[in-house]
């Protein structure tokens, strides 16, 4: 079984190697080939997960034998490999899922390029989930910025290349504070490996020393990392940038990217600063206030939007503010929370808007809701999943958004003094997410004579086997959650 542990180094270069193969190759062998690759490193993600869930430890592994200083680290336990192997599934998905618009909106010359983004996404979402190195995890960083923008604009419309040029620049600035906040803890620490500086912080902090220098690096790293998920109010680049990209794109953005650097976050949390010095630091305050002000705008935002991609862009940022909530209530219930957030929402939030792009295309690709009257009709199995994925992000049991809601209200409880804002704040939230998915699935459903009424629809058996895994995924995450559950808490265990 030892072999297993190479498995995650494996699953970062063989994604990596295989961006650099896409750029020799057509569009249609990238695309075979990228499909592949994602599927190999999720049944190399599945394996490690069963490994390290076998053995309840964590492993490292040494990059070409040469130890700190000099080498780098690989560390993963029962989390790490889940997180991974959920991102490959949702990935694969989501590439089935807008497969038909990616060939359609895509130049076939350029067909290649958007896999290779693919795959550099991909290896970036790994090496940050499994990286025990702060340094490399800024590189990673960086590479999945790249990526995402040229994701984004790889159709090459006006809109798309402003909302990569305002990710880009948001997304920067987020970088160069977290790239400040390392530089600050290589120089109080003289480590980049999680590990030593954990320990290093740890005296520094009993000691009584640079008490200022260690406040305003954690400032730093998470204000940085907070911008480049886009919690409110650094949400301003998203909308575009999810609402005018390919259907692949926006459900990878929005599922994948963002969740990365949340992932990554709590790793800095847990194994780089330590639960406790962050929990007195007060930061967690800051993010609380701006979490639960996320929750509220961006689902005013979303009810005043009138186009269908820009109202899901505009829920993201709600959902962004219910996890770094989560992480404000300064509890291990939060965090796990927050965690099992990361999983409700990606599977949910690459639901909708799959199943949207099915209620367009037989809107005569009208996305403003007047055009989608009686779309469900159109396209039935495109109206059953954004129904199902409307459901869940309000919070209804049987799907992922109840469970994730239940758990925030029980964290809450734990922390007597955030109690009452947490619980009125979510109870406006689902209120509000209530009045613009409902309001949605009922414009989807009322029947409708209009030139678009008798649109056939040629059936895409793909399409239609991708959202049926979606809404099963959903199901799974909320019927079976004291496992799920259970396998965050065994994992935030492993971290410390």
């Amino acid at each position: 079984m030892d072999i297993i542990r190479n498995f995650p180094c494996l699953s970062i270069l063989l994604s990596m190697f295989t961006a650099i193969i896409c750029s020799a190759l057509k569009g249609k062998g990238a695309r075979r080939l990228s499909t592949l690759v994602v599927g190999i490193v999720g049944i190399l993600s599945a394996a490690t997960l069963f490994f390290t869930m076998t053995t309840g430890e964590h492993y490292v592994y040494v990059m070409g034998h040469f130890p700190a200083p000099f080498g780098n680290e690989i560390r993963f336990g029962c989390l790490e490999a889940g997180m991974a192997l959920f991102f490959c599934v949702i990935m694969l998905l989501s590439l089935f899922g807008g497969r038909h618009k990616i060939q359609m909106e895509i130049d076939l010359h350029k067909e290649n390029l958007y896999y290779i983004m693919v795959d550099l996404l991909l290896s970036s979402l790994l090496a940050l989930v499994y990286t025990n190195d702060i340094f490399t995890a800024y590189v990673f960083v960086e590479i999945n910025t790249i990526a995402a923008c040229g994701l984004i604009m790889i159709t090459e419309h006006g809109r798309t290349i402003e909302a990569a040029t305002r990710y880009m620049i948001m997304s920067l600035l987020g970088s160069g504070l977290f790239l400040i906040g390392i530089c600050l803890l290589y120089d109080m620490t003289g480590h980049l490996l999680m590990s030593n500086i954990h320990e290093s912080i740890q005296a520094i902090v009993a000691d009584g020393t640079y008490t200022i220098p260690v406040l305003v690096t954690i400032a730093l790293i998470v204000v940085g990392i907070a911008i480049k998920s886009a919690l409110f109010p650094f949400h301003a680049w998203l909308p575009d940038a999810y609402g005018y990209s390919t259907v692949s794109s926006a459900a990878m953005l929005s599922s994948l990217v963002s969740k990365g650097y949340i992932f990554l976050l709590i790793k800095l949390i847990y194994r780089v600063i330590g639960f406790d010095i962050f929990l007195e630091s007060k930061i967690i305050n800051v993010l609380f206030v701006f979490g639960l002000a996320g929750m509220i705008m961006g689902s005013v935002n979303a009810i005043k939007e009138n186009d269908i991609r820009r109202m899901i862009s505009y829920s993201s940022v709600a959902q962004i503010g219910y996890i770094y909530m989560g992480f404000g209530l300064g509890t291990s219930a939060g965090v796990v929370a927050s965690v099992f957030h990361i999983l409700s929402h990606a599977a949910t939030k690459s639901l909708l808007f799959v199943a949207g792009v099915g209620l367009t295309d037989v809107s005569g690709g009208h996305k403003n809701f007047e055009k989608l009257t009686g779309a469900a009709y159109r396209n039935k199995m495109a109206g059953v999943a954004f129904t199902v994925g409307s459901l869940s992000m309000v919070g209804i049991p049987v799907f992922a958004g109840f469970v994730s809601k239940l758990l925030f209200a029980q964290a809450a409880v734990q922390n007597h003094s955030k109690l009452l804002p947490t619980l009125i704040v979510l109870a406006i939230s689902t209120v509000l997410n209530a009045i613009y998915f409902m309001k949605t699935v009922i414009r989807i459903y009322t029947p409708v004579h209009s030139k678009y009424a008798s649109v056939s629809v040629k059936e895409n058996p793909v399409y239609a086997v991708t959202l049926i895994c979606f809404i099963v995924l959903n199901i799974v995450l909320g019927m079976c959650s004291e496992p799920i559950t259970d396998w965050i808490i065994k994992g935030l265990s492993l971290f410390a």
